[in-house]
């Protein structure tokens, strides 16, 4: 079997998306990238591809363009919480109007229906936030309630129940090999809201208590990870359905989704090895799932599980779900309101004539601008001798495994921003195994209940300065970049059990270098 990085550049050659790179055929050989207007790669432009972005072996010094995080696409570093929140750094004049626009949009505040401002009305009725910039505060990531009478979250549960048929109800993702059968809840949906517009019940309120583990690292460090447990309390409509799955969700980090979004779908599933055939111990998989855009399955690379496939699909679903806006693709007027919640499927909404939704889709399409052109901040320090040797750490333990340093985006010829970047986000993008410590239990498409979409680690050091604490991973349970790893499990075990059992220099120089990125 061909290593991961061989197979990468193999697939980097072809003009159309994804390679035949491997001696079993994909079951995913058709997935391309319909959302991007490409222009194909030349075979001297693979190979040059290919070579920059083999994984280096020569830590003396920072490999060339490294600090540039999303190539010409980069931003400067600013030192305070608006580090997430500039535009592309070679975004146009003119399309930074644009990026404020959709700015404005993100941060706005929607009121219920009926409203003077209609504009802004078609809150709810029932909904997790006001704004988008409300979960995803200054662009950054979002946090658990530190405690019971916080109110400033951003973090909601989903919830679904194993269809009994075993058979996905959607006829057109019946296709899609290993698709995981299940079905909102009846009475609940695919979410739950914590707020409702006034002359309606909230769904429920988020109980969360935690029990410490105390784990001694090699030099006798004691680190103390938190388990969370996660109840749906003072549910407004009733019990859950039996056997409902619960998962935390906490609001991601904003930033370079335009460049993951044009990274060619063939140099991702490359690196596809669910059976293991290399006997790495990694077993990336991609997530398939069903784009309401295209009408089509396309590669999953947002969201926590990797559960949409573009930047416009996640935005929608954002909307509808989180804070009950009808939008182009989902323009149910009641959000995420059952047919089991009368009054709220009656509530009026601000769907009209005029519009159409509650956005539009020249909103939609401002606010996917936006989402798409936040620029990633220019890496810090990457010269200096401890960053060298945490990153010499980083990539010997094998973190790079699944944490894959670069990428070139594809050439397109209406998105300047994006195209043909050296990026640096640090995924591959794919599904993995973490392990029974960090499941939810909870599928998602084709991912399982273990099973999560690697996170990018660019920005990953300035989350304190901008967010305002240093709370990782998918329900923000770990309070420091030390206690991510250490709930590394599954795949990951070994790359976690040795950093319990590094010495103290080698520890803080990766700790160091995660923190340049």
């Amino acid at each position: 079997m061909a290593s991961k990085s061989l197979l990468l550049g193999l697939a980097a050659t072809c003009a159309t998306p994804f390679a035949v790179f491997a001696e079993t055929p994909s079951p995913w050989a058709h997935l391309g990238d319909p959302h991007l207007s490409i222009v194909p790669r030349t075979a001297e432009e693979a190979d040059r591809i290919a070579r920059v972005t083999t994984p280096t072996d020569d830590f003396s010094a920072a490999q060339k363009f490294e600090e540039r995080s999303a190539g010409a696409a980069t931003v400067r570093v600013l030192s305070d919480s608006n580090a997430f929140s500039l535009p592309s750094g070679n975004v146009t004049f003119e399309d930074e109007l644009q990026f404020k626009l959709g700015n404005g949009l993100f941060r706005k505040l929607w009121v219920s229906s009926p409203a003077s401002t209609l504009a802004s009305d078609g809150l709810g009725p029932l909904f997790n936030a006001r704004s988008c910039q409300r979960c995803h505060i200054k662009d950054g990531r979002g946090h658990p309630p530190e405690n019971e009478d916080d109110t400033a979250i951003s973090m909601f549960l989903r919830v679904s129940i194993m269809d009994p048929d075993g058979v996905p109800d959607d006829a057109r993702v019946a296709e899609i090999a290993d698709y995981i059968a299940t079905l909102p809840d009846p009475t609940y949906g695919t979410q739950l809201q914590d707020f409702a517009v006034q002359g309606h019940a909230s769904e429920y309120t988020l109980g969360i208590t935690y029990e410490e583990e105390i784990v001694t690292l090699a030099d006798g460090t004691e680190v103390s990870l938190r388990h969370p447990t996660y109840t749906a309390d003072n549910l407004g409509y009733g019990p859950l359905a039996a056997g409902a799955m619960l998962s935390p969700r906490v609001a991601p980090q904003m930033i370079g989704l335009g460049l993951l979004e044009a990274i060619p779908a063939a140099d991702i599933l490359a690196q596809a090895d669910p059976e293991d055939l290399d006997g790495d111990g990694i077993s990336g998989r991609p997530n398939v799932v069903w784009s309401v855009e295209y009408d089509q399955p396309m590669l999953g690379r947002f969201g926590l599980k990797a559960g949409n496939p573009t930047i416009m699909q996640q935005s929608a679903g954002a909307f509808a779900g989180d804070i009950g806006i009808s939008n182009p693709l989902f323009p149910a007027g009641a959000g995420e309101c059952t047919a089991k919640q009368a009054l709220c499927q009656d509530a009026i909404h601000g769907n009209d004539a005029a519009r159409g939704t509650e956005i539009d889709a020249e909103g939609m399409d401002l606010v996917t601008f936006y989402s798409r052109n936040l620029g990633v901040p220019a890496r810090r320090d990457v010269n200096d001798p401890q960053v060298l040797r945490g990153k010499e750490v980083f990539y010997t333990t094998g973190c790079v495994s699944c944490h894959t340093p670069s990428y070139v985006t594809h050439r397109l010829d209406n998105q300047p921003e994006q195209s043909f970047q050296l990026i640096w986000p640090y995924t591959d993008l794919l599904l993995h195994d973490m392990g029974p410590g960090l499941a939810d239990n909870r599928p998602e498409a084709r991912a399982t209940g273990r099973e999560w979409r690697t996170p990018p680690l660019w920005g990953i050091g300035l989350t304190e300065q901008v967010s305002g604490h240093s709370y990782f991973l998918h329900d923000g349970r770990a309070r420091s970049l030390l206690e991510a790893v250490l709930w590394h499990g599954g795949e990951a075990q070994p790359q976690r059990d040795a950093v319990v059992g590094m010495d103290t220099a080698d520890r803080e120089a990766l700790l160091v270098f995660l923190e340049s990125l």
